[in-house]
Order: C-alpha cells, then structure tokens, then sequence
C-alpha cells in the first residue's frame, strides 16, 4: 500500500491542509513523552502552527516509553499525519508535519536521554497518564518501592520511567552547562505540575542532592489545564480516511473543533509565542482545572459508566436518553456549588458547550474507552467535589451515583449480562474486593476500604456511605436509567 509520507504530500486532494514551512529547517525544541492520540490531537498542532509561523524553533520528538507502536505508525510516514477534525456533518481535514521522529524509551534509553540533553530542546511535555507519575495517590510520594523507579534509582543510564528519563536527562544538562528545560505535564490531572515536579525532586535528591537542589532553583514544572475530546481511532477510520486521501495513513487522529490549553506563566527558558497561538498563559491554573475536571470529566466518566451499564457504546447515544441527560445537568448543578470559576469563564454558557459536545455523533467517542483507568480518574473528578459538597452540608444525590456506576462496572457485566474487560491498573484489587463481599451492601463497603481510591475520611463519613451504598442499590433495582432518572425526581 502507498503511505502518506513527504513524496506523496503534494499527491493529496486539493482540501487537505498540509505543512507549508521547510520541515528539513526545522530543529527539534520539544521532546514529548507518551505520544499517543491525545498529544498528536492537541499539543503537536500547536507546535505545528508554531512552525508554520515561522518559528522553526518547534519540531517535536516524540517518545513512547512502552510500546513502539506508534513509532511503527509513524516511522514509515515520515512523521507525518492526519488530524480529521469531525464537528456534526463537517469534517476538516489537516496534515501535522511537526512530529521529526519517534523513539521508543525501552529499546533505546540512552538515545532518549541524549535527545532530552540536546541544546536545542527547551520544553519536555508529557502525557502519561495518572499511573505514568509513579506517585502515590494518597501520599503524592514518588513509589520507591515500585520495581521500576528503584531500577531508575540505582541506575540511571537506561531509565525505564518518566521521572527516570528527566532527572538523567537534567543532569545531562547540568554536567554540559545548559539551562534545565521546561517540564509540561499534559495530563488530566489537578496539580500536574506539581506532581511531576514531586516525583523528579524525590527522585533527583536519592541520586544526586546537588541535582536536586539545582532543578528546584532553575527548573520550571508550570500546572496546565488542557481540554480536547479525542476518541480513539478505529479501523473503520483508518480505511475510510484512505479512500478519501487515495494514501493510507496509520497515525490518523480524530478530535473535535473545541481545543484549549491552559498554561501557567512559568517556564525556565525559551518558548514559543504561545499566547499568539491561542493557548491562554495564566498566574492560576486551579480555577480552569475545577472546572475542567469536575464540569467536563466528572460528567464524561458518570455517564460512561451509566451508558456502558445499559448498553449505550457511544457517548453521544447515552447523553441522548432524557433521563442520563438531565442527570448530567444535575450532577452539574452539584459539582458548581464547589468551583471559583476563573474571570472569562462563564459556567452557565460552559455548561451548554459541553453538552454539545457530548452530543456530537461524527465523534463516535465510545463509552468503554473513557472508563479506563477510572480508580485514577474518580478521586479529582467526583469524589474531591463531594468532599466538599459534604463539607457544606450539601447533599450528593448526583455525584453518589456516578460513583456507585464506577462501582458497578467492576463487576465486569453490563445489565444485560454481557462480560466487559475492567481496564483498569487496580481491576484485579476490585474484583478481589467484591468476590470476597456477600451482598450489595457489602459490595460497596469493601470496595469503600480501597484507600488508593477513597480518602479515610470520606470512607469513614456516614453520611457519603448512605449516599454512595443508596445508589448503588437503585443501580442494581432499577438499571441505570432509571438510577439516573430517580436523582431528578
């Protein structure tokens, strides 16, 4: 089959927006860890429209630090690949030529490092997920007990985790006298730069305490808030996307128009225009975080959850049933109560956005993919707004029941008694818990006991167990629908 590449660009139908700048003259200033959709949807294209600005200070290096698929991917296409931009019935297509390459962490560390090293780099962004960070969630403490960051402890020269890579890379940098790059976590998570900060400090101070001391004064690990639905990529889009550009494209992404990306204003050396960009440079992220997590993903996760326990495969079909849709307007009038929404945010008109686009069908965002991972997702998306929602004396009808869903779906089976993989780093502690649990009620108290997921406190709050057990118990009576339905009566 012929590939998208460099030679067959000029090749592609006449509306397909493609690199208009010199790609040879473009030196590699980012390095990116963890390159998989979500980082070729968002981050990339704004490096990319960096590029085409002229500042060719922007390419970007990309690295996987477990599988090499999408260095398979992309390898063969000269970097190259296409974003299709799906809003309703319009589809936008758009060649992203700012990727100059893909490492793969495992089979060439030392090469990773070095790149990271290089003088031309100054920013490192990474999306690695909550589990990447090897933190503690309870502690937020770098794991050292964890088999990989205690290899990372005893010997740099080939790291194996995310931390490991940036302390060897830094102090790479240090012993050659380069200033340390910027530290971008991009990951959907609150306070990520200063959980990527914690883990590279704790780790740095074990190895070398003048290192660490070195990367507190010059380092920069600014906090981002970081917003794009991107769905993962099906064969089916693979093989229609061919049909249309007559060359077939492996790394295709698929996102949505809204994109956003919040920074805050810290950084340790040189940069690219962002602001000209469109990405907003702020002195306080944790005001557009709130909202984000507990607006956006805490409803994304509750009706993935609820649709994926009632059949619904789609996001767009679940938001379509009346009662998950007004559930989900509920559960936002809940987790409102908790935000200080930042000055240009209106929640109100926020609110109405993000319902449509949830209810964007071109998406196609499955439900299943959003419950992935959902033990490291619940604690900022639901559970630290009915902490405080509990706090204030405020009930928790809506957010109880997103949790009792996420509790529901670790047994594996729909409504319909159809068996689902728990994708998730904990399912093998959850499906322990309940098998060991005689009833519905004792199902939610061991799962309550998962302290990596439920803070003390709020296990011990009889008030959040009424709620949470209540809930379940109408999931189990009722079926999800109607669940969600009795919230609200």
């Amino acid at each position: 089959m012929t590939r998208l590449s460099d030679q067959t660009l000029a090749g592609l139908p006449a509306e397909v927006a493609r690199p208009g700048y010199d790609r040879a003259a473009a030196k590699t200033g980012v390095v990116h860890l963890g390159i998989g959709a979500f980082h070729r949807a968002h981050q990339a294209v704004v490096f990319d429209d960096a590029l085409a600005s002229g500042d060719l200070r922007w390419g970007v290096l990309g690295a996987s630090l477990r599988s090499p698929g999408v260095r398979d991917q992309l390898d063969p296409q000269d970097g190259l690949y296409t974003l299709v931009v799906r809003d309703g019935a319009e589809e936008h297509l758009r060649v992203i030529g700012a990727c100059r390459g893909v490492l793969v962490g495992p089979e060439k560390p030392a090469a990773l490092v070095a790149a990271m090293a290089d003088a031309d780099v100054h920013i490192v962004t990474l999306t690695v997920t909550e589990k990447g960070y090897r933190l503690d969630p309870t502690t937020g403490e770098l794991l050292m007990d964890d088999p990989e960051v205690a290899a990372d402890l005893a010997d740099l020269s080939a790291p194996r985790t995310a931390p490991g890579f940036i302390v060897a890379a830094l102090r790479e940098r240090k012993a050659r006298g380069l200033r340390p790059f910027t530290v971008i976590s991009c990951d959907n998570l609150p306070h990520n730069g200063k959980r990527i900060r914690a883990g590279v400090l704790a780790m740095a101070r074990r190895v070398e305490p003048a290192l660490a001391d070195w990367i507190e004064a010059e380092g920069a690990f600014p906090q981002t808030m970081i917003d794009r639905i991107v769905p993962a990529t099906t064969p089916d889009d693979v093989a229609r996307l061919e049909a249309r550009l007559g060359v077939r494209d492996e790394g295709m992404v698929k996102a949505e128009l809204f994109t956003q990306w919040v920074i805050e204003n810290r950084f340790a050396g040189e940069r690219p225009d962002f602001a000209a960009l469109g990405v907003q440079l702020t002195d306080a992220v944790e005001p557009w975080e709130d909202a984000k997590l507990r607006l956006l993903n805490g409803a994304h996760s509750a009706v993935a959850y609820l649709g994926a326990l009632s059949g619904y495969e789609h996001v767009h079909e679940a938001v379509a049933v009346p009662a998950f849709r007004a559930f989900i307007e509920a559960l936002w009038d809940e987790a409102e109560t908790t935000l200080n929404p930042p000055p240009g945010l209106n929640i109100a008109a926020y609110r109405a956005e993000l319902m449509a686009r949830f209810s964007n069908s071109a998406l196609m965002h499955r439900t299943r993919q959003i419950a992935m991972d959902g033990s490291q997702k619940l604690p900022q998306r639901l559970l630290a707004g009915a902490a405080e929602r509990l706090a204030a004396g405020q009930d928790i009808k809506a957010m109880a029941l997103g949790i009792a869903a996420w509790m529901r779906w670790q047994s594996g089976v729909t409504e319909s008694g159809e068996a689902v993989v728990v994708d998730d780093p904990l399912a093998g502690r959850t499906a322990g818990l309940l098998a060991g649990a005689d009833g519905e009620e004792a199902k939610v108290a061991a799962l309550l006991t998962l302290s990596a997921v439920f803070p003390s406190a709020l296990a011990a709050d009889p008030r959040f167990v009424e709620a949470v057990t209540g809930a379940y118990l109408s999931l189990s009576a009722n079926g999800a629908v109607e669940a969600a339905r009795r919230v609200t009566e």
